[in-house]
């Protein structure tokens, strides 16, 4: 019997690929044998992961998009196509941080900044996907990544937590309207993790030591952390698990 964990002949999309979470989650996708897409605004980031997840044996391709445009994520996917012939799993990761000096001073321009690549980037994303999984009539997974700021009270980052609540929102959405399609839609939510958009955060004494503590695993997430439950996501093993949340956090949220 093959494992349900094996990947072979799975094609997965992973926004934001190029480094962090959706990095760590795109290697241990093709490690289990998938062909991966990823997709990253930087060209540069782009071609050091594509030839850093092709160590693997498996197809690669890197795509530059901005998922806030809808004509890139159209064309992006398109190119995704033409070099995998198919996705049956993505995972809508690409995103950026967000913080103001205070919600009094937050501007409408900061807040259609997180806004547009966090909530409709990862809307076209996804219904780009939906689409295609849909027309193929074989199932598949949907996964969106937002934060533990949703859950959380994330002061100054109030456009950030809408973005990402609104994510948990969605995916609920389109788990109940496509089940009858086979595809099933998760979020997965992560905590405190040592990567790029994190960096300013972590080079802050006095926040390491506010925040550290508060992990009971104590010490910061790393991108590899994820890589187990996107494996889970994009199996057959996940095919009656949907609409679900999945956080990631060293225990953070609970303790």
């Amino acid at each position: 019997m093959a494992s349900p964990f094996d990947l072979t002949g799975h094609c997965a999309l992973v926004t934001g690929g190029n480094s962090g979470i959706g990095l760590g989650m795109a290697k241990a996708l093709a490690a289990a044998g998938a062909d991966v897409a990823v997709w990253g605004t930087n060209e540069a980031k782009n071609a050091a992961a594509e030839a850093e997840l092709r160590a693997s044996g498996t197809k690669v391709v890197a795509v530059r998009c901005d998922v806030g445009d809808e004509q890139e994520v159209e064309a992006a996917f398109a190119a995704t196509l033409e070099a995998l012939g198919k996705v049956d799993s993505c995972f809508a990761n690409a995103g950026v941080g967000g913080g103001a000096a205070s919600f009094l001073e937050m501007s409408l321009g900061e807040w259609r900044r997180v806004m547009r690549v966090n909530a409709e980037g990862a809307f076209l994303t996804l219904r780009a996907a939906a689409r295609h999984l849909v027309a193929r009539g074989e199932g598949g997974s949907l996964v969106g990544v937002a934060s533990i700021a949703a859950i959380e009270g994330a002061a100054r980052g109030q456009h950030y937590a809408a973005s990402k609540g609104g994510l948990i929102s969605m995916m609920k959405a389109i788990a109940v309207e496509l089940a009858r399609n086979g595809i099933t839609a998760n979020t997965i939510l992560p905590g405190w993790i040592d990567t790029p958009m994190t960096e300013g955060a972590f080079g802050n004494e006095r926040f390491k030591d506010k925040v550290l503590p508060r992990i009971p695993h104590r010490r910061w997430g790393e991108p590899e952390d994820f890589g187990p439950a996107a494996v889970y996501l994009a199996s057959p093993a996940n095919r009656y698990t949907t609409g679900q949340t999945f956080v990631i956090d060293g225990g953070y949220s609970i303790f």
